[in-house]
């Protein structure tokens, strides 16, 4: 991975708490394609403190084998008190892939954007048991519909150093193309839209949780949260947000039958 584990250590409690899960129709489509009636290998690469794999066990159930790797202990530590039946694996995804055998489910969630995504591919490509399925999910504010996260973003690109809206515009489905132009594979994508009320102090509390945030805090002290603060009380009624999300599912199944891609 790219990333350095200290942009996350300090971090977890409040990214935990804080961070929006993703929707239950991500996890249904993952399930579908997964090997039915064995107990399944399940690893989660940069998984931060569980949240993937805790929305996606609530659909499979505890009986299989489930392993997380994360470069942060911090998150690490958080994860191990809430999923404490998971096997967490302290390093990259580069460090631990190749250790575990032949995984049914290998999945990566926000935190897929800060690794080095072409060998991490390349090792995902090689470590999959037959049939078994590479799943990427995120969650991205849909700002293009909300003028509360329009002006959010807008304050971000002025507040937080070198930040744009735009960091996240990574062509995945066509990374991991190139990642399996060679085997037998079927390629899906899912996106979905969503929203969720959210109290307006409980999205400051998120906003802190992240790490571009943390950027504008250190650059410019309280003056960023005092300008949210100032946006939360003109776009919030009765006290609450209305937050739109797009939700995106960009997956492989590595098949070893005949199939159409």
């Amino acid at each position: 991975m790219t990333q350095h584990k200290e942009k996350f250590d300090g971090l977890a409690k409040g990214y935990d708490r804080y961070r929006p899960r993703y929707p239950q129709a991500l996890f249904r489509e993952i399930c579908y394609w997964l090997p039915k009636d064995k107990a399944l290998s399940v690893v989660d690469i940069g998984a931060g403190t569980g949240i993937a794999l805790e929305g996606l066990a609530n659909l499979l159930g505890q009986r299989h084998h489930y392993t997380a790797i994360d470069i942060s202990q911090d998150m690490i530590d958080t994860g191990k008190q809430k999923l404490p039946w998971v096997s967490w694996l302290h390093g990259s995804a580069e460090q631990h892939l190749a250790n575990v055998a032949n995984p049914d489910l290998i999945m990566a969630a926000q935190s897929f954007q800060w690794m080095d995504r072409a060998t991490v591919l390349n090792l995902v490509r090689n470590s999959l048991a037959d049939n078994g399925v590479i799943a990427i999910l995120q969650n991205n504010r849909d700002y293009r519909n909300s003028g509360f996260l329009n002006e959010y973003e807008n304050l971000l690109e002025e507040l937080s150093p070198n930040y744009s809206r735009y960091y996240r515009d990574f062509d995945y489905a066509q990374e991991l193309k190139t990642a399996f132009l060679h085997e037998n594979a079927l390629h899906i994508t899912l996106n979905t839209h969503w929203s969720i009320p959210i109290p307006g102090e409980a999205f400051i509390g998120m906003s802190r949780s992240s790490t571009q945030v943390q950027r504008a805090l250190a650059t410019h002290g309280e003056l960023f949260i005092e300008r949210l603060k100032m946006l939360v009380d003109k776009y919030q009624f009765e006290g609450k947000l209305a937050i739109l999300y797009e939700s995106q599912l960009f997956m492989v199944v590595k098949q070893v039958n005949s199939g159409n891609e």
